[in-house]
């Protein structure tokens, strides 16, 4: 398990290196296995039939570096001594009630950071599609029209800096263990990834279940990214649905792809 160290250089390239594995290990995956190995055998669930350009990839990969570097500074600054012990951090999940009610709160924190994260990003991502901001903060990332995994961090600077705010939100208001955090953050990248991914996985019918109609999808993420507009949600698509941003389409899209054979 990491342990944060006193060296702010040392703690930053740790995370780095973090933050790339677990790229790679999603993302990446991801790419190898939908865009390299089966790339033509499931190309039927592929949303937007044509594939990106290696340009493309390239430009997702580069910007999607840049990202973790400056994820990797915000999150070590948390971790200096001076302001470690400012955070909600405890040091073990026996300290947050006992062992029985410790694991109890600890799945609950997970849960609540998720639906805190889900309500920022919502709001944030409404707020960087306005006009001024757009072209400002934006646009780099709807470059890819028909995003790859490789696009799930794939932001301008000023874009990453507003993404991961929700972080330090995060550390400063709710109680939690490094292992709770870890935990987030790996769920946040599967879905980021999968919202990116070009594939739909979820069966017919899962947009308009009673469950799965509140559930982010691939199809939803990938109409964001073709029309630039709707569909804003990350996890869910809760706020969507409530603020009447779910794109007009998205049921039929959805029908549509997942009735390709």
């Amino acid at each position: 398990m990491f342990s944060p160290s006193d060296s702010y250089g040392l703690t930053w390239l740790i995370i780095l290196t973090l933050l790339l594995v677990r790229y790679g290990a999603i993302s990446g995956s991801l790419f190898v296995w939908w865009y390299l190995v089966r790339r033509d055998k499931n190309v039927s669930r592929k949303i937007q039939q044509k594939f990106p350009t290696r340009a493309d990839y390239l430009r997702e990969a580069g910007y999607s570096l840049m990202t973790f570097f400056i994820f990797a500074t915000i999150v070590a600054l948390l971790y200096l001594p001076q302001v470690r012990p400012l955070t909600k951090m405890y040091s073990s999940i026996d300290s947050m009630g006992g062992v029985v009610w410790g694991w109890v709160y600890w799945v609950f924190s997970i849960i609540l950071m998720i639906a805190l994260h889900d309500l920022y990003f919502y709001l944030m991502h409404r707020a960087v599609h306005s006009k001024k901001l757009y072209p400002i903060i934006h646009k780099v990332h709807h470059l890819s029209h028909n995003p790859s995994p490789l696009a799930a961090f794939a932001f301008h600077p000023l874009e990453a800096l507003t993404e991961f705010l929700v972080f330090p939100i995060v550390a400063f208001t709710i109680p939690h263990t490094l292992s709770a955090l870890a935990v987030w953050m790996f769920a946040m990248s599967l879905v980021n990834a999968y919202g990116h991914l070009g594939f739909e996985l979820y069966p017919k019918g899962f947009s308009t279940h009673p469950i799965g109609r509140w559930i982010n999808t691939s199809v939803s993420h990938n109409m964001h990214h073709k029309f630039a507009t709707q569909n804003y949600g990350l996890y869910t698509l809760v706020w969507d649905r409530l603020f009447g941003t779910i794109h007009a389409k998205y049921e039929d899209t959805f029908a549509e792809v997942t009735s390709r054979s």
